[in-house]
């Protein structure tokens, strides 16, 4: 049952990415099939996922929500396009294939992930197709850019490049992670909730449930990065620890991130708990956690 309902809903957001990705022609067309190439090139779609799982479990139409899901999922891809660029994490891989400035060019990236960006508020727009009122389309901007600017994704990006590991302090790396990983997931949660028509305070206890995933999502990815890796003096090596990032691990071991990822996932599961029809969000929350086990 969970399974196809992960397969309901990811199909469902690739029919609405399909729909809202540019269609241009001309010479500007490049920056067009940039984009296409990294949306359409594989991800399991979570936050997108996630809005139309809470707008489902408040007992919602989910294909009202598409637009709102579709522009997260255009802010998520713009970031992952940004991440992977040389100044940043410096990847030329992305799900196994070559990296948006590695099939294309470096100007080609910029111009793509900054497309993404600004597009997915276009996207919101599309809402009132939907019946989704002008009041809670502008709650939904709000909310979207709020999470991906400076109090949000991109701060978490500036504290992950320009903080060192010799100085890091304990506190830093859960802000880091609450602002570039649980951020974006707290919008997508809120999403749903806006999309249903929810009031404040469930929109709260959303936001909530949505910082808890993202903290034991980013703690599970770290585990991750380092799955199967070579250990070196007792301490797990992956990709962050070999560029000498700070991340979960190169922080608080390898067991303290284990230990970090089972606390949040507890306290988001928690947090699901205050709402009835709550069966496939309690799934999801566990599979990201189970992934490591």
């Amino acid at each position: 049952m969970f399974e196809s309902q992960c397969k309901r809903y990811v199909n469902i957001i690739n029919e609405g990415l399909e729909r809202f990705l540019p269609k241009i022609n001309g010479p500007h067309k490049r920056v067009r099939d940039a984009m296409r190439y990294s949306m359409m090139g594989g991800g399991k779609r979570i936050r997108p996922m996630l809005t139309l799982a809470v707008c489902e479990m408040l007992g919602s139409d989910a294909k009202k929500a598409i637009p709102f899901a579709c522009a997260v999922e255009f802010v998520h891809v713009g970031s992952l396009i940004h991440d992977d660029l040389p100044c940043m994490d410096d990847d030329d891989l992305r799900r196994g294939k070559p990296s948006c400035h590695i099939e294309y060019d470096y100007t080609t990236a910029v111009l793509a992930g900054d497309a993404f960006f600004l597009s997915a508020f276009e996207v919101l727009t599309k809402a009132r197709e939907a019946e989704i009122s002008y009041e809670d389309i502008y709650k939904a901007c709000d909310i979207l850019s709020k999470r991906s600017a400076v109090d949000g994704m991109i701060g978490g990006q500036v504290i992950d490049i320009y903080t060192k590991k010799e100085t890091v302090e304990e506190d830093i790396v859960e802000l880091m992670h609450i602002y570039k990983t649980s951020a974006l997931i707290q919008a997508a949660s809120v999403l749903g909730g806006i999309a249903a028509h929810a009031k404040s305070d469930k929109l709260k206890t959303l936001d909530e449930y949505g910082k808890f995933l993202g903290l034991a999502f980013q703690a599970c990815d770290d585990i991750l990065d380092v799955s199967g890796k070579e250990e070196i003096l007792g301490k797990p090596i992956g990709s962050d620890e070999e560029k000498g990032k700070i991340n979960n691990i190169t922080v608080f071991g390898l067991e303290g991130t284990k230990q970090i990822a089972n606390k949040f996932t507890d306290l988001a599961l928690n947090i699901l708990q205050s709402f009835d029809n709550n069966q496939f969000l309690v799934e999801l929350t566990k599979s990201l956690l189970y992934r490591n086990h």
